[in-house]
C-alpha cells in the first residue's frame, strides 16, 4: 500500500455507462485503495448515485486516514460550476438534469467537485502521467465514441455551454456522408469509434463481425480488409488531431480509449496524419499514448478536490 499522506485522503468516482470506480488519493496522486460496480444506468438516477456514494462509503469505513472531499468525473455533459448533468445519453436512464454536486454532498457530508469524465481523464494525464509537466495539454478518447479535452494550466476548457470537447462531432473528409450518432453526417465519430469501424468492415466486406476485437483478430491474421480498415481509423483521427493541433497549438498531445489497443498499424496511421495536417511550426508537438488507463479519471477528479478539501 502507498504511504499515506499526513494531510489526509480525497476520494474519487468515476461513472461511466457500463461501471462505476471510486478509490481513495492521495495529494501526490496515489492510489490507496478502490472498488467497482456495475452502474445501474437503466434503473434511474438514484440507483446510480446509491451504487456510487455506496462504494465511497465502503472505502471511507476501512480509510487509514480522514476523507477530505470526493472528485467526481461523470459521463454526460456536465456543468462544472452547479455540477449538475446537463445533458446524457439513453445507456443512463434520467441522468440529465442530476445535481450530482448536490446530492453526493448531502449524502456524504464532504465538499464535492464534478466534471466530465473525458475532461477527468484529461486532468489525470496532465498532471500524474505521461504528459505531467507540460501546461497545456490536448487529450482525445478513441473508443465507443471520440471526446477530447484541453487541459489549460490547473483547469479544462469546459466552453461557454459546458461542451467543449465533443470532438467526434466535426466533420471528417474520411466519414463522407455517413451518418453519425447525433444525428448529423460525415462526422468523425462515424468513421473512428470503434462500432464505426466495425460497421465499416461489414459494409466493405458483407460479412458479419462482432465487434472491434473480431476486426483486430483479423487484421492480426492477415485480412487485407481488416488491416485497411485499421489504418483508416488511425488516419481519420490523426487527421483531426492536427486540425485540432493548429488550433490550440498544446505542448503535447495525448491519445487514450479503447480503440487505440489496436496496435502499431493504427498508430502508425494517426502519427502519419498528424503532420500531413499541422503547421511546420507545430509539427514537432508530441503525440503520445495515455499510460495511466483506468486511474486517469479518477486522478483528474481527486485533482479537483484537493482544490476544494
Amino acid at each position: 500500500m502507498p504511504e499515506v499522506s499526513t494531510i489526509g485522503l480525497v476520494a474519487a468516482l468515476d461513472i461511466g455507462g457500463t461501471k462505476t470506480t471510486a478509490a481513495l488519493v492521495t495529494a501526490s496522486g496515489e492510489v490507496v485503495s478502490r472498488r467497482t460496480a456495475p452502474t445501474p444506468g437503466r434503473s434511474g438516477a438514484a440507483a446510480v448515485l446509491d451504487t456510487a456514494a455506496g462504494l465511497v462509503e465502503k472505502l471511507r469505513a476501512d480509510a487509514p486516514d480522514v476523507v477530505r472531499a470526493l472528485g467526481v468525473g461523470s459521463a454526460g455533459v456536465i456543468d462544472s460550476g452547479s455540477g449538475r448533468v446537463l445533458s446524457a445519453t439513453d445507456v443512463l436512464t434520467g441522468w440529465t438534469g442530476t445535481d450530482l454536486r448536490g446530492d453526493l454532498a448531502r449524502r456524504l457530508g464532504v465538499p464535492v467537485t464534478v466534471i466530465n469524465d473525458v475532461h477527468a481523464h484529461a486532468l489525470g494525464e496532465a498532471r500524474h502521467g505521461v504528459a505531467a509537466g507540460h501546461d497545456t495539454v490536448l487529450y482525445v478518447a478513441v473508443g465507443t465514441g471520440v471526446g477530447a479535452s484541453f487541459v489549460l494550466g490547473e483547469t479544462v476548457l469546459a466552453g461557454a455551454h459546458s461542451a467543449a470537447g465533443h470532438a467526434g462531432h466535426q466533420p471528417s473528409p474520411y466519414a463522407g456522408t455517413l451518418p453519425c450518432t447525433c444525428g448529423g453526417r460525415g462526422h468523425l465519430e462515424a468513421i473512428a469509434a470503434g462500432p464505426a469501424l466495425t460497421a465499416e468492415y461489414i459494409r466493405r466486406t458483407g460479412r458479419p463481425v462482432a465487434d472491434l476485437r473480431a476486426v483486430a483478430a483479423l487484421a492480426a491474421g492477415g485480412d487485407e480488409t481488416a488491416r485497411d480498415v485499421v489504418r483508416l481509423g488511425g488516419a481519420a483521427v490523426g487527421s483531426a488531431v492536427g486540425g485540432l493541433v493548429n488550433v490550440l497549438d498544446p505542448a503535447a498531445v495525448v491519445i487514450g480509449g479503447g480503440v487505440t489497443g489496436l496496435g502499431e498499424p493504427w498508430w502508425r496511421a494517426l502519427r502519419d496524419a498528424v503532420p500531413a495536417e499541422t503547421l511546420p511550426a507545430l509539427a514537432g508537438v508530441p503525440v503520445l499514448a495515455s499510460t495511466l488507463g483506468p486511474d486517469a479519471p479518477l486522478l483528474g477528479a481527486a485533482s479537483l478536490a484537493w482544490k476544494v478539501s
